[in-house]
């Protein structure tokens, strides 16, 4: 039998759907045995992200005292994204090890003292990776667009294939809690603290939570690409080389035209008056603006940057079991 490692650890869950409710007891049993065998100090902190009080208590009162007694419960007062619901978790950790943990791991909690082992090897944050996405065609084509563009046009290092089961070192979490990004995408603030990361491989694919819509999914993928990315500003610019170069194209058809009769494609046209002048106003102008756009987006990126202060979420109350 191994001998019990002496460190707190602190294992984080967001409930905000019945299945989530329902798979809470299996959840919680197999993790208590993992910890209470190979941990000396641990902790769940479960938050509850606007689910039913009632449901969640009538799951967690049969258990053995032993286990409730390790067990806090946030209570949010409205609704908030899985990520920001997370943040209350790791705000309330006081572990040395923080562990965020799906349920889709619930059957698999040896897979906890895993990452503690390859943390010990000198690695701060340690998650698992998937080797398959399981969704239709069309989202994967999405998901891939999605990451090629976190790669190109940012510095962050996002791994395609991370589950968000990690567990993060005291050091580490306190880096990432420094970060209060109102628009929070989790994965890249990982990537934003640095720190020495791992992984485990898992055969558990990779899958879009049930209670979680598409056009969620897509505003998320929107707050990551202009939070942490440059990509709409790089947009813009192409847009405007591309206006210039319409408006080169136009103007020297509009001249050619006036002098010879016929246009670019070599067909026969018949001039007319202020036609041309005409042309290249309108040209010239719509590249100005194509160019003030997009030296008015740096300036807007710069302010969305500094004015998000808004609470990322509100604690109701909070319960002992």
């Amino acid at each position: 039998m191994s001998s019990v490692r002496h460190s707190f650890i602190s294992v984080i869950a967001v409930l905000q759907s019945q299945r989530q409710i329902r798979s809470l007891q299996p959840w919680l049993t197999g993790l208590y045995e993992e910890l209470s065998a190979q941990f000396s100090d641990f902790e769940f902190v479960l938050v509850n992200n606007h689910c039913n009080i009632s449901d969640i208590d009538e799951v967690i009162r049969p258990l053995p005292e032993d286990l409730r007694k390790n067990i806090f419960m946030l209570n949010l007062s409205t609704p908030v994204s899985r990520d920001n619901a997370l943040l209350a978790g790791l705000d309330r950790a006081n572990g040395d090890y923080t562990v965020i943990f799906d349920f889709d791991f619930a059957g698999q909690p040896q897979v906890l003292t895993q990452m503690w082992e390859r943390s010990q090897q000198g690695f701060d944050i340690v998650y698992l990776r998937a080797r398959e996405r399981r969704l239709p065609w069309a989202q994967r084509l999405l998901y891939r667009i999605f990451y090629f563009i976190l790669k190109k046009y940012s510095q962050l290092r996002i791994d395609p294939w991370a589950h968000h089961t990690r567990m993060i070192s005291r050091r580490a979490l306190n880096s990432l809690l420094r970060l209060r990004e109102n628009s929070r995408y989790l994965k890249a603030n990982y990537a934003l603290v640095g720190y020495q990361t791992s992984f485990l491989p898992t055969e558990v694919a990779l899958h879009p939570e049930e209670e979680t819509s598409f056009g969620e999914q897509f505003r998320t993928a929107l707050v990551a690409v202009t939070s942490f990315t440059t990509f709409l500003r790089s947009l813009l610019l192409w847009i405007f080389l591309f206006s210039v170069l319409v408006a080169g194209v136009a103007v020297f058809n509009a001249v050619k035209v006036k002098i010879t009769n016929v246009d670019i494609f070599g067909d026969h046209v018949e001039t007319l008056s202020g036609w041309a002048f005409l042309v290249v106003l309108i040209s010239v102008f719509f590249a100005i603006t194509c160019l003030n756009l997009y030296i008015m987006s740096i300036y807007l990126s710069n302010i969305y940057s500094e004015i998000k202060n808004r609470p990322l979420y509100i604690i109701e109350s909070v319960k002992r079991y």
